[in-house]
């Protein structure tokens, strides 16, 4: 038996107790699922990096890990070929949110995992992005995390490798813009102290970057 994770004060600063559970057969279930539905497959390496994001986000709390490991690994579910519109048109109105909450249950249920925790997955999942705003502690580390992921190389690379394959980015400049737009924006949305303290290196070099680029040329469109 193993705890889930560590005691510790939740955000609230109430103490939440999250028990402990058997080793979880789910979690090999999970990334092998979305090791085979990750296409294209560079879009496999988010989840890889996002679960131990949450670890060192969530140092010190208190918090149910096993809901964080699947909401980290199935929460874009409907960004996959296979499991999105292929249509342009039918495309730029997708709602992949929506499409994961309504997939991942079954899924959870196939997998083995604990059903009277799947809400709480599913909750995280739906307030996984900047906009969201998440009321449990696990979908504030899901958040932050995920939030961080779009800051220093892994934000930019996972933004130029686009250029040209989303209609969202056709040009250097358009990558730039979102950049920027992230350099600007998203570090004062995060709400953990630790994740305010990851994201001091990544927003330096983004920032960094994004000067190179202007200097030599490449400037966002407005």
């Amino acid at each position: 038996m193993r705890a889930l994770h560590p005691g510790g004060i939740g955000i609230s600063g109430t103490t939440s107790l999250t028990g402990f559970v058997s080793t979880p057969d789910f979690r090999t279930a999970i990334v092998n699922y979305i090791r085979e539905q990750a296409k294209p497959v560079y879009k496999f390496s988010h989840q890889e990096r996002l679960y131990p994001l949450t670890r060192e986000v969530g140092r010190g709390l208190t918090y149910d890990d096993d809901v964080v490991f699947a909401a980290a690994w199935l929460h874009d579910l409907g960004v996959f070929i296979g499991h999105r519109p292929e249509d342009l048109e039918a495309l730029a109105s997708w709602d992949m949110i929506g499409y994961a909450v309504n997939r991942v249950p079954e899924l959870l249920e196939s997998f083995g995992f604990p059903e009277h925790r799947t809400p709480r997955v599913l909750e995280v999942i739906r307030e996984h992005q900047p906009s969201g705003n998440p009321a449990q502690i696990e979908g504030i580390i899901i958040r932050d995390a995920d939030i961080l992921e779009q800051l220093g190389a892994v934000g930019i690379l996972r933004t130029v490798c686009k250029i040209g394959r989303d209609t969202r980015f056709q040009t250097f400049p358009d990558a730039l813009r979102v950049l920027q737009k992230n350099a600007d924006t998203l570090v004062e949305q995060l709400r953990l102290p630790t994740a305010r303290e990851l994201a001091k290196h990544r927003l330096q070099l983004l920032q960094a970057f994004l000067e190179a680029a202007k200097s030599e040329g490449c400037l966002p469109l407005p």
